[in-house]
């Protein structure tokens, strides 16, 4: 499965929030946001959208507004932004080919069963979204080394 760029885009702005919002609670400007990490700022608006309209994120209006988490980084998790990002589509839909051409003639009563490659393309699939789902914004960051959530601070403070 192949996912947009637009999911990393959203992760690392969605990390970058929380540790700026452990310091302050202030919103950032997506345009800010898309200097931070050289990304156009109409296409990471798109994203920001998406991950608000999933609650992930919230805008605040007026001369210093922006964008904040909505709900705590340990509330957050890969799944959802994903979700938010690609939607909740599967990623594999069995249209039934086997009942199609040498087996079109078959009775039913042979395909009562699902198709044993959808039941492993689906065990696959929840395997992978139960991983993501066990997944925070907050795990994400305690993986970063402090340095690194410092620096992007700092970066921010110069503004």
């Amino acid at each position: 499965m192949r996912m947009s760029e637009g999911v990393e885009w959203a992760a690392h702005v969605v990390l970058l929030l929380h540790w700026l919002q452990e310091d302050d609670p202030a919103p950032v400007s997506v345009a800010r946001l898309a200097e931070s990490y050289d990304l156009p700022a109409p296409y990471l608006g798109k994203q920001v959208q998406a991950l608000s309209r999933a609650g992930i994120t919230e805008s605040v209006a007026g001369k210093h507004g922006g964008i904040r988490l909505a709900r705590p980084a340990d509330q957050i998790t890969l799944m959802d932004l994903v979700a938010a990002i690609e939607g909740t589509t599967e990623a594999f839909v069995c249209t039934e080919i086997r009942q199609q051409g040498m087996n079109a003639d078959r009775p039913a009563r042979d395909f009562r069963r699902p198709c044993s490659i959808a039941h492993a393309m689906r065990q696959a699939e929840l395997a992978w979204r139960r991983e993501l789902a066990a997944t925070t914004v907050a795990d994400l960051s305690a993986d970063v080394a402090h340095s690194i959530r410092q620096d992007a601070r700092r970066h921010f403070q110069r503004a």
